[in-house]
């Protein structure tokens, strides 16, 4: 690539937010020049990595060559952004050069801190320490919930925001399940130690998910924090209003905690969180008009899940297509975001819900009623989600996804 190279609309991220954007805005215009600067190999669809952890899935399916879901009329740019000049229209890559844009999409993901707990980083995927948040750690996951008989399990969730506020219980019910089905779950001491004074943070999904945390006699320790892992010894040190305790495991679920990037979060177009400083309806930049930012690095407060993102896609596709016109944005996100909460195996609490905690069912109640454990939602998770993720959101079929109008302020 030349010291300095210009297109139309510049991406940063080649994950789900980044390319369903791209595969949006060329539906809408074909001879769109978009580049995508992704340095990552490969695209996973994180949303399985619960399943692989439940033994569901095997790991080999969330995964795609990255070349494999670009699309094809876009240039991939295999490098990463280090830093942005939006006063003169630029991006800086890490190797130095330099990308300019009409239009700056900013979807570049959330980073995983896991220096965030002492003695955490040295002991991931042994002593039974584990997270279904990394691809090469969910198959480890699966390997202690089968392997263990007796003893104490302790899933954990750290601060908000984090990606699928869902998961640290998706693993835990799973797990519970499948003790529960070879005969153990008696024998096994099961906490869930969250830092969060809620269950869920969308009160009409507590009373369904209250029922399974009663059915498997799972601890709830709710403003309890992760602080450090003595692996060797297994034993996990949490901090609470009440000061320090250590808790001995045999199983650890960890859930770290996670920030912007920091190359984002440094920028001038970080809001105060470090996240893109966007309207939460337009996703347009509050500072910069000609810049967008969507996914899990953007500042909205919705839920960050590769469903808010399914749904942002074409709000960004079609106000940045707008902008580029030289007119105002006309699209609107209203939070939107899906948590479908794996209770067992088979059943399923779909969590759809929009900015301010308000339900947003994508079905009828006679349907799917969210609020309740169902098996069509199960069906929905494990066989239409993935297939939607790779044949739809990936390729810009906006299915269950078209732009919202503009909500009234």
């Amino acid at each position: 690539m030349s010291q300095s190279a210009r297109h139309q609309v510049v991406i940063i991220g080649g994950g789900a937010a980044g390319i369903a954007t791209a595969a949006s805005m060329l539906k809408r215009r074909s001879g769109l020049d978009i580049a995508i600067v992704e340095p990552s190999d490969t695209h996973a669809y994180q949303p399985g990595w619960t399943m692989v952890g439940g033994g569901i899935f095997e790991p080999e399916v969330t995964r795609r060559p990255m070349a494999s879901v670009i699309p094809k009329a876009v240039q991939w740019v295999k490098a990463a952004a280090a830093s942005f000049q939006p006063e003169n229209n630029g991006v800086t890559l890490e190797d130095g050069s330099t990308l300019q844009y009409e239009i700056l999409i900013v979807a570049p993901g959330i980073r995983l801190a896991w220096e965030k707990i002492a003695g955490l980083e040295e002991t991931l995927g042994r002593n039974g320490v584990t997270s279904n948040y990394r691809y090469d750690l969910a198959p480890y996951t699966w390997e202690l919930v089968q392997g263990l008989r007796s003893g104490r399990a302790i899933f954990t969730q750290p601060v908000m925001p984090i990606k699928c506020a869902g998961a640290p219980q998706k693993s835990m019910y799973l797990s519970c399940d499948h003790w529960r089905r070879a005969g153990v779950l008696g024998d096994i001491e099961v906490e869930f130690r969250n830092v969060g004074g809620v269950l869920f943070g969308v009160q009409d999904y507590v009373p369904a998910l209250m029922e399974y945390v009663e059915k498997y006699d799972i601890a709830l320790k709710l403003g309890s924090n992760l602080v450090a892992v003595d692996g060797t010894a297994q034993a996990a040190t949490f901090k609470s209003e009440d000061g320090e305790v250590t808790r001995e495991f045999d199983m650890l679920h960890v859930v770290p905690p996670q920030v912007a990037p920091q190359f984002l979060a440094d920028s001038p177009l970080s809001a105060e969180s470090g996240f893109t400083d966007v309207d939460q309806h337009t996703l347009q930049h509050v500072r910069y008009p000609n810049v967008f930012g969507l996914g899990d690095a953007g500042s909205m407060p919705n839920a960050k899940t590769a469903a808010a993102a399914r749904k942002q896609a074409p709000v960004v596709a079609v106000n940045g297509l707008r902008q580029l016109d030289g007119k105002g944005p006309t699209a609107g996100y209203d939070g939107y975001g899906s948590c479908p909460l794996t209770v067992e195996r088979g059943k399923i609490v779909l969590a759809e819900f929009g900015y301010g905690g308000k339900l947003a069912p994508s079905f009828p109640t006679w349907l799917i009623d969210g609020t309740k454990a169902q098996r069509l939602s199960w069906m929905l998770k494990a066989d239409f989600l993935p297939w939607l993720y790779w044949n739809g959101m990936l390729k810009g079929r906006e299915w269950l996804a078209g732009p919202g109008g503009l909500i009234a302020q």
